[in-house]
C-alpha cells in the first residue's frame, strides 16, 4: 500500500510527486483516545476546538496549502462533507499564515461544503501526535477516536466508503 504524505513544509518548492494509489495508512492504536481540546481558529477568527463538535461523529482532517498530498484529497473531502450528514467533517489548515492563505486558496477551488479552520501554531499535529500531513482522524459522538489516516486517501473511494460506514455502525 504506498503512502502520499507531507511531513514539513518544503524550503523552496511546493511537494509533488502524488501517487495514483489513494490509500493512506490506517491506524486504530489511539482508538478509545479523547479528543483534544486545544483551540485553533475558525474562519472568522474565533476560537474554536473538537470538542465543541462533541454531540455527532466527527471527521477531522489536518492539511496545508503547501502539501501536494493535501491538495489532491480536499476536493473528495468536500465532496464528501456535502453527501454525507451522518458525522461532521472539518478541515484544519496547518498552515502557519493561517487565513491569510487558506481563504484564497478555498475561494480558487471553489469549495462548497468544507469549512475553513486554522491552527497556525500546529497545536492540533503536537496534541495527536503526528508529524504528517495530510492526518485525517475519526471521532465518534463522544469525543473518542476510532481510527486515524495517514497520507493521502480517496475519501470517495470504496475503501474509505468501508472504513467511514464500520465507523458509523454499518
Amino acid at each position: 500500500m504506498a503512502l502520499a504524505a507531507c511531513d514539513s513544509k518544503p524550503k523552496d518548492a511546493p511537494q509533488g510527486g502524488v501517487p495514483a494509489e489513494s490509500v493512506g495508512r490506517v491506524d486504530i492504536s489511539q482508538r478509545g483516545k479523547d479528543m483534544p481540546a486545544m483551540p485553533f481558529l475558525d474562519g472568522k477568527g474565533g476560537p474554536a476546538t473538537l470538542t465543541q463538535f462533541r454531540g455527532k461523529p466527527l471527521m477531522v482532517n489536518l492539511w496545508a496549502t503547501w502539501c501536494a498530498p493535501c491538495i489532491a484529497e480536499m476536493p473528495h473531502l468536500d465532496t464528501l462533507a456535502g453527501e454525507d450528514d451522518r458525522f461532521r467533517l472539518i478541515t484544519v489548515s496547518q498552515d502557519l499564515e493561517g487565513a491569510k492563505v487558506v481563504a484564497p486558496f478555498f475561494r480558487e477551488k471553489g469549495f462548497k461544503a468544507l469549512t475553513q479552520y486554522s491552527d497556525q501554531q500546529n497545536v492540533l499535529m503536537a496534541a495527536l501526535g503526528t508529524e504528517t500531513l495530510p492526518t485525517t482522524v475519526f471521532y465518534d459522538a463522544k469525543g473518542k477516536e476510532l481510527w486515524r489516516v495517514y497520507g493521502m486517501m480517496d475519501w470517495n473511494g470504496a475503501p474509505a466508503k468501508k472504513l467511514i460506514g464500520d465507523a458509523l455502525g454499518g
